[in-house]
């Protein structure tokens, strides 16, 4: 199941949000809401939610010894943690590895649960939290379970800290408002996905399936086309898991401030996926010494954060080489041998530092969508040599941007940017205003029905992480 299920959205969520309505006491409305959860997850697999069961206990039990300051507790979270996700995302992986060293050991192939890579992160940060601040753990294993499950960011995040979302575990107080602005940010999300993200993959799939067509106007398309594609696809997950989230009076961590108009890579990593960039400075970066020890370690600290981000996300040297590439820009940039600060001192500079840092992210998410490494370094070559044009690249074209697409990506770039989010903070607070974003919401949720009816069902694309 997933958020923008026809059986989520016209029967899941409806019945969870009248019940959640109707049970007033607070430690009743969390049992429900956690069975939920459970019900949300085994909608998967039986086996993966028994493996969410396991992990919830064995990181509960981790936290208990962690508040007594068992030194062992930590070390003991991170190796069982990784070791969990190593064993479901990267034994083919390392089995290749293996091969290459002249090793044949045969490995079983295991498919991935949904959400692995945000439980186990979850659980390490649980304990690890729990060690440094005793006050900040949980004697109950329900909190921890509930806490692990909990159903807006159990599949895809955001990486909620347990400290913010026990907050609001036993006291917390959601008026009409509350559920109103969050469902309305669900819709929002929803049509981010189906509609944007949408429109933006049928253009980008286009693209990168164009074989002897490739060239450099199809290869730029595909190119833009997947930028925009997964921004509206994580950010309206991270939208409807937000909305939701305030619909059922939680607060769930932000994932993006408008990305694509940072200034620079390091400016690029505080605004994208916030709470796994906050995650890895928390629990790598900084343990690893931050830049407490100097320019150049500070400088190795974060390549290496970054390439283990790209292995995050999957068991491919294509999100390694991602992960790579940012990491090399961002030391270069606090190295200042890609000095940003200083270019952004005339308006020249600060228009420099935008492409380079739009153009910087864009040739990254090309070898982030490739099937292979080759097909990714075949695409960058085509965006700037491909210059020989063809009829089948033309009609490729004509084919890909038809209907609204074209629109559709014209208008993405713009949802993209700021000027929306300006546009609502300067109307802000005026009824007319409100009243015209609700009857907006509305309006997008029709046609996100329709989306939903007229086309097929894409799964979120960091559900596979």
């Amino acid at each position: 199941m997933s958020f923008d299920s026809p059986i989520f959205l016209f029967l899941f969520l409806p019945v969870l949000l009248i019940l959640e309505a109707l049970i007033k006491p607070v430690r009743a409305k969390n049992v429900l809401l956690c069975l939920a959860g459970l019900i949300f997850y085994a909608f998967g697999e039986l086996w993966a939610l028994a493996l969410l069961l396991v992990s919830a206990l064995v990181n509960w039990l981790l936290g208990l010894a962690a508040i007594r300051r068992a030194r062992w507790a930590v070390p003991l979270a991170a190796v069982l943690n990784l070791g969990l996700l190593a064993a479901a995302k990267y034994l083919g992986f390392f089995g290749e590895g293996l091969s290459l060293l002249g090793l044949n050991v045969n490995l079983p192939a295991i498919v991935a649960p949904a959400g692995v890579s945000f439980f186990t992160f979850k659980g390490i940060s649980y304990v690890v939290d729990a060690h440094r601040s005793p006050e900040s753990g949980a004697r109950s294993f329900f909190a921890a379970l509930f806490y692990i499950s909990f159903l807006p960011e159990v599949i895809s995040g955001p990486l909620t800290r347990f400290s913010d979302f026990s907050e609001r575990l036993y006291e917390r107080s959601r008026g009409w408002l509350d559920a109103a602005e969050g469902l309305r940010r669900f819709a929002l999300g929803l049509a981010k996905k189906l509609i944007l993200s949408g429109a933006a993959a049928s253009a980008a799939d286009a693209a990168f399936s164009a074989g002897a067509a490739l060239d450099a106007r199809v290869a730029w398309l595909g190119a833009i086309a997947y930028t925009l594609q997964l921004y509206f696809d994580f950010s309206g997950y991270s939208d409807m898991a937000c909305g939701l989230g305030r619909a059922l009076g939680f607060k769930c961590a932000e994932n993006f401030d408008h990305p694509y108009a940072a200034v620079s890579i390091t400016d690029f990593w505080r605004r994208w996926h916030i709470s796994l960039s906050s995650w890895f400075r928390d629990y790598l970066y900084i343990p690893l010494g931050g830049s407490r020890r100097g320019k150049w370690r500070a400088a190795a600290n974060k390549a290496i954060v970054f390439v283990l981000c790209g292995l995050w996300h999957g068991a491919s040297m294509t999100f390694v080489l991602w992960g790579a590439w940012h990491g090399l820009l961002s030391a270069l940039e606090s190295l200042k041998v890609l000095d940003v600060k200083r270019w952004r001192k005339n308006p020249a500079g600060r228009a420099l530092s935008r492409v380079y840092t739009l153009l910087a992210v864009c040739l990254g998410f090309t070898m982030f969508r490739a099937a292979s490494v080759a097909e990714g370094f075949d695409m960058i070559a085509a965006m700037f040599a491909g210059w020989d044009f063809s009829l089948a690249g033309s009609a490729l074209l004509a084919d890909a941007l038809g209907g609204w697409t074209l629109f559709a990506l014209i208008f993405g770039c713009a949802a993209a940017s700021p000027i929306l989010s300006r546009l609502k903070a300067r109307l802000g607070g005026r009824p007319a205003a409100e009243l015209a974003g609700y009857a907006a919401s509305l309006a997008l949720l029709v046609l996100s029905f329709a989306a939903l009816a007229s086309g097929g069902f894409a799964p979120f694309i960091y559900a596979q992480f």
